[in-house]
């Protein structure tokens, strides 16, 4: 029986390292794409990938005569249209999934606003120095909230933003030293809202994290790529013909996957979710300063 044959230590560790370095560039290049204007990554992918695409066909002319590529075109065509459908239900459901995620997002920001509105309506049950202060805090909250966390998250570290969790843990503070006997029902609720706020901040910084794993996104690219190759070995008499469709499909199939990239890290890029939501709730803090101080 042969023996397996075994890589010496260091190419062993060497190939480890390169496998494992794959989903870390891959990682960077979306994010990459995903933090340029759109109209630069639809050059880079939409148009790169068409160019790229054109040149298939010619190249296997060059190489196959047109009679060898004609005579396969029938069972080509069969195995074209699995391969065609395969890729365009995982292409679909990742838009579908994708989409979700960015509306979600939206939605999250809606409700953290909508929480920060109750609490400071609520608060006017507390008195005025008690409740003046917890306007104060919350308003000192959106304000780091929209002047870091969405710095950090356009810039790929939801996480790092440490002024924010400080601004909120003053809130909990604040309420901790109020709670009680005379004001237990208004703060329980305040709490309930602070809870909610809390967990739609969580939610949108796991979503600034972005929806599709890497290893479905090596799919998406080689299942484009695979795709794209197999129009190459159709044998149409026109060349220009053939080139033509194939750059119709590149053009489809790379506009699609810049959808996904644009819209997989919801709070990054050119099309992103604003913090308008929160903005409008401190506008109105702000716009009652008599109730703040």
């Amino acid at each position: 029986m042969a023996s397996r044959s075994r890589l010496p230590p260091g190419q062993a560790g060497q190939a480890a390292w390169r496998i494992g370095s794959v989903p870390v560039t891959l990682t960077r290049m979306l994010f990459f794409l995903t933090s340029q204007p759109l109209w630069i990554s639809g050059v880079i992918i939409i148009g790169g990938g068409t160019l790229l695409a054109t040149l298939g066909p010619a190249l296997v002319r060059r190489f196959v005569a047109l009679e060898r590529l004609t005579t396969n075109n029938e069972i080509a065509g069969f195995k074209f249209a699995t391969v065609g459908v395969l890729y365009a239900v995982l292409l679909a459901f990742v838009i579908i999934v994708v989409w979700e995620k960015f509306t979600n997002a939206e939605l999250e920001v809606v409700h953290e606003a909508g929480a920060a509105e109750n609490i400071y309506r609520l608060s006017q049950g507390l008195g005025d120095t008690t409740g003046a202060d917890l306007r104060n805090a919350v308003a000192a909250y959106l304000k780091t909230a929209i002047a870091d966390d969405w710095p950090a998250m356009d810039s790929g570290v939801p996480g790092a933003s440490t002024s924010t969790k400080q601004a909120l843990d003053a809130v909990y503070t604040m309420l901790s030293v109020v709670n009680d006997q005379a004001n237990r029902a208004i703060v329980s609720e305040i709490f309930r809202q602070l809870d909610r706020m809390t967990e739609s901040r969580r939610a949108r910084l796991i979503a600034a994290e972005g929806a599709v794993p890497n290893v479905i996104w090596l799919v998406l690219l080689g299942g484009a790529a695979v795709t794209i190759v197999f129009t190459f070995f159709f044998g149409t008499e026109s060349l220009r013909a053939q080139t033509v469709m194939t750059a119709l499909l590149a053009l489809l199939i790379f506009s699609e996957l810049l959808i996904v990239v644009a819209i997989d890290r919801p709070f990054a890029g050119s099309v992103k979710v604003q913090p308008n939501a929160l903005a409008h709730v401190l506008a109105d803090f702000e716009s009652h300063p008599e109730e703040a101080r």
